[in-house]
């Protein structure tokens, strides 16, 4: 990935943080008959010593059949969206202003292996579950549903795990631009309203204001 000074993000917090946010990650694997990308949600698992991703396929996707050529690559997408020029106080001084596009996103490098397990596959299911549902009032858990039903479900997929060797983060959120510039572009993206545009505005706070 490009990465201009000024938009790289290596703290480990801030972008484990955003794998936790956006945990949909389009998979991409080299093999033999060329590049296979699959969107997999993924969950973090830290550890002494290291950084795993897990999640699971569908057993009907040939994907898990593929031998990968070298380390996979898990691409995560934060917050992203246009930014108008006409948001910019400098445009107002000499029209020299574009549109430009801010995003977060972050790169997960990382072998790939393909788990069949039983037991680990309904550990991962537990956890996948209480982590997106441990927002709500209240929720629902695996054992919620018969074990016979969960069991015939387990067998339909694949489970993965991505022991990660690095992480790549860039935070393209405007830091190119002047102070008055960028709360121009956040004040416009507060006015719009929907959710991407305020997580964007949010993403592009943090940074003007660590």
């Amino acid at each position: 990935m490009y990465l201009p000074l000024q938009f790289k993000e290596d703290r480990p917090d801030v972008l484990l943080a955003v794998l936790r946010r956006a945990p949909l990650a389009t998979l991409v694997i080299a093999t033999e008959g060329g590049l296979e990308a699959n969107p997999v949600p993924l969950l973090v698992r830290e550890r002494e010593g290291g950084l795993s991703l897990v999640g699971h396929v569908a057993r009907s996707n040939p994907v898990w059949k593929l031998s990968p050529k070298g380390e996979v690559l898990a691409l995560f997408s934060g917050p992203e969206g246009y930014i108008s020029p006409s948001s910019y106080a400098s445009k107002q001084l000499d029209g020299k202003v574009v549109p430009t596009w801010n995003y977060v996103a972050v790169h997960a490098h990382g072998s790939l292996r393909w788990v069949h397990d039983d037991e680990w596959l309904a550990t991962l299911l537990e956890q996948l579950t209480h982590e997106h549902e441990a927002p709500r009032a209240e929720p629902w858990r695996v054992s919620d549903a018969p074990e016979a039903f969960t069991a015939g479900l387990r067998r339909a997929i694949v489970g993965l795990e991505i022991e990660v060797s690095r992480l790549e983060g860039k935070l393209k959120l405007g830091q190119n631009r002047t102070r008055a510039d960028r709360e121009g572009a956040i004040a416009e993206l507060r006015a719009r309203g929907d959710d991407g545009a305020l997580a964007l505005a949010e993403a592009m706070q943090a940074v003007l204001d660590p």
